[in-house]
């Protein structure tokens, strides 16, 4: 595993500013009397799966790194119940943010693993 000079160099976290953005995107449409609640969520939901990316990449102890990245991918499947409402709710198509989502699952999920067999 190459090391990364800053988190800006990590794809996974790189994907998942991505998907912040995009949340935020289609969120600005949710209707008015979601703001603070579906709305509200989905944004710091969506947020803390690349805050924690950030946080887990400048702990030093992989315990430390493997706890906080396991509060990503809690964040990240919290963001997937919310793409199911919003499309059931009908705010939304959630087609990029499902594909965007399984994007950042698969990244998280191999740099969790490289962390593990890391010495």
């Amino acid at each position: 595993m190459l090391k990364s000079k800053s988190f800006h160099d990590l794809i996974v976290w790189q994907k998942a500013h991505q998907f912040v953005l995009t949340v935020y995107s289609i969120t600005k449409r949710f209707p008015k009397e979601e703001r603070y609640c579906l709305t509200s969520q989905f944004r710091r939901a969506s947020v803390s799966i690349a805050a924690n990316i950030v946080e887990g990449y400048a702990k030093r102890s992989k315990l430390d790194k493997m706890r906080i990245l396991n509060i990503a991918q809690g964040s990240l499947e919290e963001c997937r119940y919310y793409i199911v409402l919003g499309n059931d709710l009908e705010y939304m198509e959630g087609e990029t943010l499902t594909t965007q989502a399984l994007e950042v699952s698969k990244l998280l999920n191999a740099y969790i693993k490289a962390i593990e067999n890391s010495k």
